[in-house]
């Protein structure tokens, strides 16, 4: 085979934007001084092509001939200081070259024959600066060693060597298949090496619970008749592994604790889950008709209305985003995409979510080992939710940015999806699914390789030095979108029974889980389609490699399933049958590989017995007096990094793909405020919607994590209430992340953070039956720690509750912007001296006691009836006080509306004697500001009944925060000045 290499750069005399981007992350990420940088596209195509046919791909494929030059075998840079070529290492993703191969397929038909392509950049850098600093741009920059491999070059060398290339990144030899038995009859520490050095994740109790297993007389006969003796083999451990995992079985949440509190008195809890979120959930279904499918599949389930379903997922993707940020984070995003597709029969996928948690950008403090810096996970992560969400064509509608120096050691990446399924498909419920012993098993999407193996066990432990880059992966939504598309049409023609996803532990979870319906399996690796070849056997099990779905296929309509999926450019292979043999069985060509029995395999893992002790922190009162000049203040509020404005990172995303957004992420009159929730129309023909909303405070969790958990929710809540959501018509998801619970050398504060995450649990269940808002899916993530060379960073506990709900008619929604002149502004809910963990004792350098508190009686009270307010259409604008208080709120609201506000705050209902900055940026729960027209001031009032509220002010012309204490003035600020304050610190 030939090798041909074409290069693609923009016309010289064009602006090269993505070179200027880089060349403004060089000076201010790096401080290197680099004058200008140009971006050149290699592809590399490898295969029986002919010279002509190259330069045809060139011309008509490659290079768009209005703005780009390129050439064919023949370096394209020119006059430049340094040039860097990036690209991929084997066994990577190349999403690029993978679609370039289809396209060459499109243009040359028959005579393309064998053909593979390989993509890569060159950044073409001009300044005066040394080879050191170049190479720094290189590894600091713009490559991640992990995946990707460069080379550097200055003029002369490229000169010399006529231009500079990479190896061809070409994975995989084909290799003797071997599998391996493990002898589990040693010594204690023995298994504790086994475990750790097969990045298995499991605990000595667990190793020893393995070994009874195979010592078992009916296993060992079963076993015997295979050709298996009872010395486990690779394949089985790293099966098992995979389904008692952290991550897989939740072994936290349903461990057996006894819990100690401040008086010491002693509660044994048998199961956070079944005793918090799912006896909630229990509760409230008796109180609301609209649940439908909940905790047992891959995402939650309730009514929109006689016809359809909604579905909705929330997951994160930490660990592997802190070792590759793009990778990780598209594959945290099409990942998600997958757990609402693959539930019941599948649903349409209409809008993506997502929260993030780093460290601050301008992070100064040295990076331990393997760290990357903040900025640069935030824009890497940032990027690959982008494509990951634009390519798969679905619209990204809410979510929201948290920054402390805590997520230094490991980011938090949540990830979320939601969709939409009729009730019913051809008669039957869209939510059930079911196999038959005899059901084909088919794998379908993206091929098998070594990427993404030991996901699901990595994310189960802290980040360390020996955490597995094989665990990184990169998504590829265009594979996605035609897998999904064709999975749609399949539905629809009843050509499948069942279907979930291949996500952590791939074939072993997704085969493993559908097999619990029939009884059993029968999986045959070797007919699996692989990306490269030298994959051995637990790989191909464990692999966790992107864009597939397992489904099970009625035999007699196989064919139909098959010959679908050709027409549709999609591969589906079978893998072997489901079956009622109670045994997990995986074969490789003749040769058993694994048969464990089902029960064990997914019920046989010992409950974990564990102690939470809690001891309430005290914190230093902050002392300091009040501001001479608030102005200053609300300026300074303003530009906090978890206040200000993220619109230039989240424009990026695509919000109108679709075409349902009744209500956008920025509204107003410029199209920038920061909306509290989405609201989409999903159905063509009915006004009714969906909002979709969040609450996150992980700050709180310094001082008391019940009332952050409750915060949390209470945020989620206010944000629906704030554009048209209603109480009891409203679902909740909840995502746990937390450090390290388990009492031991690595975690020796484990007692108390397990307590942590007891008093969070307990303030869900407290909080969502108060409101009835049942918990309808969740995650959990417990090992958010980095431990590497004696350096120990521990996230805060951190609770992301997302909210799903209905919504009677979208033209009803209410934004958060001032609308006209004259409106009159309200102030609903009462302000306490509740300044604990917020932004402005933040701002102070302190984190004091006095936690924000939710009163849920009066918090439903007030939610109901500003409901109501705004189903009668009285009200003009809500927006609800979260993070810096009411002084945030009403400059947001006002520079919203481009109008002004006029306010006395020594009307606004709170505790007596609060400090004025008190006032101003307590961060109390279930506050908004709302405004009213006057003619409609009245019967807003009277519907507002029994609620704590006032009339402060007025909205004005004038384009002036104006802020009063009585007659003694505090804010008087341009709202325009105050807004690019707010815009300033992320206007990258």
């Amino acid at each position: 085979m030939d090798t041909y290499r074409i290069e693609v750069g923009l016309k010289p005399h064009l602006l090269d934007a993505a070179g200027e981007a880089i060349r403004k992350n060089i000076i201010e990420d790096l401080g290197i001084p680099v004058s200008r940088v140009r971006v050149i596209r290699v592809y590399t195509v490898l295969g029986d092509l002919k010279p002509d046919q190259v330069e045809k791909l060139r011309a008509e494929l490659f290079t768009d001939p209005i703005i780009e030059v390129s050439t064919l075998n023949v370096p394209l840079a020119e006059d430049f200081s340094w040039i860097i070529e990036v690209g991929f290492k084997p066994g990577v993703t190349d999403n690029v070259g993978k679609t370039s191969r289809e396209a060459i397929a499109d243009i040359l038909g028959d005579g393309m024959g064998t053909c593979n392509v390989f993509t890569s950049k060159q950044y073409i850098l001009t300044g005066n600066i040394n080879r050191v600093q170049a190479e720094a741009v290189a590894g600091g920059l713009l490559a991640n060693s992990l995946i990707e491999q460069w080379r550097v070059a200055d003029r002369e060398e490229f000169t010399r060597g006529n231009g500079i290339s990479l190896p061809l990144p070409i994975a995989g030899k084909r290799e003797e298949i071997l599998v391996k038995t493990f002898d589990l009859d040693v010594s204690d520490q023995e298994l504790i090496r086994i475990s750790r050095d097969g990045i298995l994740s499991l605990s000595l109790e667990e190793m020893r619970t393995i070994r009874d297993y195979f010592h078992v007389p009916a296993t060992v006969a079963a076993r015997e008749s295979l050709g298996l003796g009872d010395k486990p083999t690779d394949v089985e451990l790293e099966a098992i592994a995979q389904t008692w995992s952290e991550h897989c079985k939740h072994k936290i949440f349903n461990a057996l604790i006894e819990y100690e509190d401040e008086t010491s008195r002693r509660k044994t809890i048998t199961s956070l889950f079944k005793t918090f979120i799912k006896r909630s959930t229990d509760e409230i279904s008796e109180r609301v008709p609209w649940l439908v499918s909940v905790f047992h599949d891959n995402a939650g389930v309730i009514q929109l209305n006689d016809g359809w379903n909604l579905v909705m997922k929330v997951e994160t993707h930490n660990s592997p985003s802190a070792l590759d940020p793009y990778g990780g984070a598209i594959t945290g995003i099409v990942g998600v995409n997958r757990d609402p597709f693959g539930t019941g029969k599948g649903c349409r996928l209409i809008f993506n979510v997502d929260t993030f948690c780093f460290a601050p950008p301008d992070y100064s403090k040295p990076l331990p080992p393997r760290l990357l810096h903040p900025k640069r996970i935030f824009k890497g992560v940032h990027r690959g939710v982008r494509d990951g969400a634009n390519q798969s064509g679905i619209p990204d509608v809410n979510g929201s940015i948290v920054f402390d120096e805590r997520y230094a050691g490991k980011p938090l990446v949540f990830c979320g999806t939601g969709g939409i399924m009729p009730r019913e498909i051809r008669g039957e419920p869209s939510h059930i699914k079911t196999t038959h012993p005899g059901d084909f098993i088919v794998m379908t999407g993206g091929r098998i390789g070594k990427d993404g193996i030991h996901g699901a066990t990595f994310s189960s432990e802290e980040l360390h030095s020996e955490s597995p880059t094989s665990a990184v992966q990169i998504g590829d939504p265009i594979t996605q979108k035609k897998m999904t598309d064709f999975l749609l049409e399949a539905r629809d023609l009843g050509l499948y029974r069942a279907i979930t996803d291949n996500g952590a532990g791939g074939l072993s979870s997704s085969v493993g889980e559908m097999a619990r319906f029939s009884g059993g399996c029968q999986l045959r690796l070797e007919k699996a389609p692989l990306k490269y070849d030298g994959l051995q056997p637990w790989e191909i099990l464990l692999s966790e490699a992107q864009e597939r779905m397992t489904l099970a296929v009625d035999p007699q309509k196989t064919e139909k399933f098959l010959d679908l999926a050709r027409r549709r450019g999609v591969e589906a292979t079978i893998l072997g049958n489901f079956t009622d043999t109670g045994k997990f069985h995986v074969l490789y060509g003749e040769q058993t590989v694994a048969y464990i029995d089902m029960k064990f395999f997914h019920e046989g893992v010992p409950q974990m017995e564990l102690t939470a002790k809690w001891l309430p922190p005290q914190h230093a009162e902050p002392d300091f007096p009040e501001p001479a000049d608030y102005n200053i203040v609300l300026e300074q509020m303003l530009m906090r990094l978890n206040i200000c404005s993220k619109e230039s990172l989240v424009r990026q995303y695509d919000h109108e793909v679709q075409g349902m957004s009744a209500l956008k992420p920025f509204i107003g009159c410029e199209n920038d405020g920061p909306g509290d929730a989405a609201v989409l129309k999903p159905l063509y023909k009915s006004y009714e919607g969906v909002v979709v909303a969040s609450g996150i405070c992980p700050r709180y969790s310094d001082i008391d994590t019940y009332h952050m958990t409750a915060c949390a929710i209470d945020e989620a809540v206010r944000n629906a209430v704030c554009v048209g959501g209603r109480l009891g018509q409203l679902a909740g998801l909840d995502n746990f992340c937390w450090p390290d619970p388990v009492q031991s050398e690595k975690a020796p504060d484990g007692h108390y953070k397990l307590a942590q995450l007891v008093r969070s649990n307990v303030a869900l269940y407290d909080y969502c039956t108060a409101y009835d808002l049942p918990c309808i899916s969740g995650k959990d993530s417990m090992k958010n720690d980095y431990m590497i060379g004696g350096v120990k960073i521990s996230v805060p506990p951190t609770l992301l509750f997302s909210i799903l709900g209905r919504i009677e008619d979208v033209r009803k929604a209410v934004s958060m912007d001032v609308k006209r002149p004259g409106h009159r502004v309200y102030i609903v809910g009462i302000t306490k001296n509740e300044l604990g963990g917020s932004e402005y004792f933040a701002h102070h350098g302190y984190i004091g006691n006095a936690v924000p508190k939710v009163d849920a009686r009066l918090a439903r009270k007030t939610y109901d009836a500003l409901a109501d307010a705004i189903d009668r259409k009285l009200v003009a604008s809500c927006h609800d006080c979260s993070d810096g208080g009411l002084g945030v709120a009403l400059a947001e609201t006002a520079f919203a509306g481009c109008l002004g506000i006029e306010a006395d705050l020594s009307v606004v209902p709170c505790e007596s004697s609060l400090r004025t900055d008190h006032l101003l940026f307590s961060e109390s729960q279930s506050r908004f500001v709302v405004t009213v027209s006057p003619r409609k001031a009245t019967e807003f009032e009277r519907v507002m009944e029994g609620v704590p509220l006032a009339m402060v002010g007025r909205v004005t012309k004038s384009p002036l925060l104006l802020l009063k204490k009585g007659k003694e003035k505090v804010i008087s600020a341009d709202i325009f000045k105050l807004k690019k304050a707010w815009r300033q610190p992320l206007d990258w």
